[in-house]
C-alpha cells in the first residue's frame, strides 16, 4: 500500500453539527495525509455520512474548523474545495448517457469541448466503460452504475475524493471487485480518499489508516493492525476482529497482577499499573486466542455447542464456567470435535486484553 506523505490533504478540528435536538458531530476532529486512503468505521448513525458532507460543503458546521491543503475552506462554496463527492445512491442523471454524465461536471466548470472528450474518454477505459458511452444508466449492472459514479467524480481530478459506503448497494462479488478496483485506481493516481463503511472487511481490507466513529465523534485511529491488536476500549475491540472479542467478565485480584474469571485466574502478561485490587473488569480474549490444549497442559474444561464450518476454518461456539467462548480452529482440527463433546481449551496469556467494566477503557 501506499505510504502517503506527511504534508496533511484534511484536517478537521473542532467539528460540532446538530440537526434540531439530534448531535450529529461532536467536536469531531482528525487530519488526514496527502495520498492516503482514510476510512471513517462505524454502524449507521455515528456521523459518517454527515462528516463527508460537511468536508464537501453540503453541509455547514455549527462550530470548528475545516481545512483542505492547509487553507481553511470552512465557509467556502463548494465549488472552490477540490473535493468530489460519491453518494451511495449513484446519485446518476438517467436521462443522460454515461458519456454525458461524465462529461457534465467539467461543462459546468466550462473546460473546452475537446479536453471534456478526451477526458472522458480516458476516464471511461480506465474504468472499462469505453462500450457503454451511449447507454443510459438504468440498462447498466449496478457494479457499472457504481463505476460511471465513481468516473464522474475521478474526471474532476479532485484533491480528495469521498466515498460514502459507496460499495453496500453490490452484491458479494461485485463488491469484492470494486475493492480491488479502488484500491488500484488509489494507486494509480495517488489521491487522497475518505471512505466511510459501516463494514468491518471493507474497513480493514482497504484502508491504510482507520477512525473508529462513534456519537459523531472519532474515538480511536489507527492501522488495521493497531486497531486489532491495541484496541482502546471495548467498543473497538467488539467492532474490530471477525469473530468479535469474546468479552469475560472479571474482578482484579487483590495483587493488581491476577483476574479472578469464571475461566480461573487469569493472568495478563504485563501488569496493569492503574488496576486496584477488588475492581471489576472485563477481560477480552480473540476467538482465534482460544486452542484446543495439548496433553498435560493446564487447560479450562469446556462443552462444544456449535460448529461454524467457514471453509478452511470452522468457528467453534462452547461453553465453560458459565460463559460462552467461540474459538477458530483449522477446519482439519475441527473435524475431530462434534457439539456436545467436552473440551479442554487452552489461553494465550500473552494476548489477553483488560478493560475497566466500568468505563469500557483499556487498562493500562
Amino acid at each position: 500500500m501506499m505510504a502517503g506523505s506527511d504534508r496533511q490533504a484534511l484536517r478537521l478540528t473542532g467539528i460540532c453539527k446538530s440537526f434540531g435536538a439530534a448531535r450529529a458531530l461532536d467536536n469531531l476532529s482528525f487530519d488526514v495525509a496527502e495520498g492516503r486512503f482514510f476510512v471513517l468505521f462505524g454502524p449507521s448513525a455515528v456521523g459518517k455520512t454527515t462528516t463527508l458532507r460537511t468536508i464537501a460543503g453540503l453541509t455547514r458546521p455549527d462550530r470548528g474548523r475545516i481545512e483542505i491543503d492547509g487553507r481553511d475552506v470552512t465557509h467556502e462554496p463548494i465549488a472552490g474545495r477540490g473535493v468530489s463527492m460519491v453518494f451511495q445512491s449513484f446519485a446518476l442523471y438517467p436521462h443522460l448517457t454515461v458519456y454525458d454524465n461524465f462529461a457534465y461536471p467539467l461543462r459546468e466548470e466550462k473546460v473546452a469541448r475537446a479536453e471534456i472528450d478526451r477526458r472522458v474518454k480516458e476516464t471511461a477505459g480506465m474504468l472499462k466503460l469505453s462500450h457503454r458511452l451511449d447507454r443510459k444508466p438504468n440498462t447498466l449492472s449496478g457494479g457499472e452504475q457504481q463505476r460511471v459514479a465513481l468516473g464522474r467524480s475521478l474526471i474532476r481530478h479532485p484533491r480528495v475524493l469521498l466515498l460514502d459506503e459507496p460499495l453496500t448497494n453490490l452484491d458479494a462479488k461485485l463488491r469484492h471487485d470494486m475493492r480491488a478496483e479502488l484500491k488500484r485506481l488509489h494507486r494509480q493516481f495517488g489521491m487522497t480518499i475518505i471512505f466511510a463503511t459501516p463494514d468491518e472487511l471493507e474497513a480493514l481490507s482497504m484502508g491504510e489508516e482507520i477512525a473508529v466513529m462513534r456519537d459523531g465523534a472519532v474515538i480511536q485511529r489507527g492501522t488495521p493492525d493497531e486497531l486489532y491488536e491495541r484496541p482502546a476500549n471495548t467498543y473497538v475491540a467488539g467492532k474490530i476482529g471477525s469473530p468479535h472479542m469474546n468479552m469475560v467478565k472479571a474482578v482484579v485480584g487483590g495483587d493488581a497482577a491476577t483476574f479472578d474469571t469464571p475461566l480461573g485466574l487469569l493472568t495478563p502478561p504485563v501488569r496493569r499499573q492503574s488496576a486496584s485490587p477488588g475492581e471489576a473488569a472485563v477481560i477480552g480474549i480473540r476467538p482465534s486466542d482460544i486452542r484446543l490444549a495439548a496433553t498435560g497442559e493446564t487447560a479450562i474444561q469446556s462443552r462444544v455447542h456449535l460448529l461454524e464450518p467457514l471453509g478452511d476454518i470452522t468457528i467453534v461456539s462452547l461453553e465453560a464456567g458459565g460463559e460462552l467462548l467461540r474459538m477458530v480452529l483449522p477446519e482439519a482440527t475441527a473435524t475431530s470435535i462434534k457439539p456436545g463433546d467436552l473440551a479442554s481449551i487452552a489461553i494465550d496469556p500473552n494476548k489477553i486484553h483488560v478493560f475497566r467494566a466500568a468505563s469500557g477503557q483499556a487498562m493500562t
